[in-house]
């Protein structure tokens, strides 16, 4: 890799701009930030979550002080995505960098644990003189990367022939593509030629997870994406998202995450 093509740094003057405009940047955000300016729009409440941003965006971080570390930002020139590594990775073709949208991923305690020991070891490797460490750097980002796909849905490559892991491949794409029309297992089981149960016990093994919660999740970053980073009604939202009405919608919203669409709003 070349020397500057990966570069970390840690969130600690109260506003820190973008550095590298030609590389994406992974946000990692802790706690005590008081927002993101994007493009000139601030947005609130983001602690405890993850920025992808497209090299397109202009952008800095607002904290209260500048005694502590908020975080990290990842910077990745557009080579090193597309190193073999990572080339099993759609890293760059889907919603983590996709130039039509800002997506942000609230981490909950136990994967916030996680993403900070990874970006810290990154951080150390960086520093180093150690024998391999490029290898040993992208093996970490191929890690996060595919952790994130675990934990928030993004869709990979299969990189094997086992039958249920292609399955679920499948399963996750179909989900991306018909999520505004349709919420039900049983779809996509039919249009994957397999029963729901089938589908279901395919999704646990290779995820730990049920089929239905796949694209719940999907439905709930829709939805917060939607409604903290458009100006649409959530009536228009909710249809949007395929739910029958705005009512059933907020239900469905605060039944998975315990606050109603509006009060995300206020935050």
């Amino acid at each position: 890799m070349k020397p500057d093509s990966i570069n970390i740094t840690q969130i600690i003057k109260e506003s820190t701009l973008k550095h590298y405009s030609d590389d994406f940047a992974v946000c990692w955000i802790k706690n005590e930030v008081l927002g993101v300016e994007i493009d000139h729009v601030l947005y609130k409440n983001v602690s405890n979550s993850i920025f992808f941003l497209d090299p397109k965006y202009q952008w800095k971080i607002l904290k209260k002080d500048s005694t502590t570390s908020s975080g990290y930002i990842l910077y990745l020139a557009k080579e090193v995505l597309n190193n073999p590594i990572l080339s099993n990775l759609h890293i760059n073709k889907i919603r983590l960098f996709n130039s039509g949208e800002i997506p942000l991923f609230k981490l909950s305690p136990g994967i916030e644990k996680r993403t900070q020991a990874i970006l810290e070891m990154i951080d150390e490797l960086l520093g180093s003189h150690l024998n391999h460490k490029d290898d040993a750097i992208l093996s970490l980002l191929n890690t996060f990367f595919v952790y994130c796909d675990g934990q928030c849905n993004i869709k990979s490559i299969v990189s094997n022939n086992n039958s249920k892991t292609n399955v679920v491949y499948k399963f996750k794409k179909l989900v991306d593509q018909y999520i505004l029309k349709n919420h039900e297992v049983a779809f996509y089981a039919k249009l994957l030629n397999i029963s729901p149960k089938y589908l279901n016990e395919c999704v646990q093994e290779v995820l730990s997870v049920s089929s239905k919660s796949i694209i719940i999740e999907q439905l709930l970053m829709r939805s917060r994406h939607a409604l903290k980073f458009s100006n649409k009604t959530i009536k228009e939202i909710s249809f949007e998202l395929g739910f029958s009405s705005p009512d059933y919608f907020s239900y469905f919203f605060k039944t998975h995450t315990e606050i109603t669409p509006s009060d995300l709003r206020k935050n």
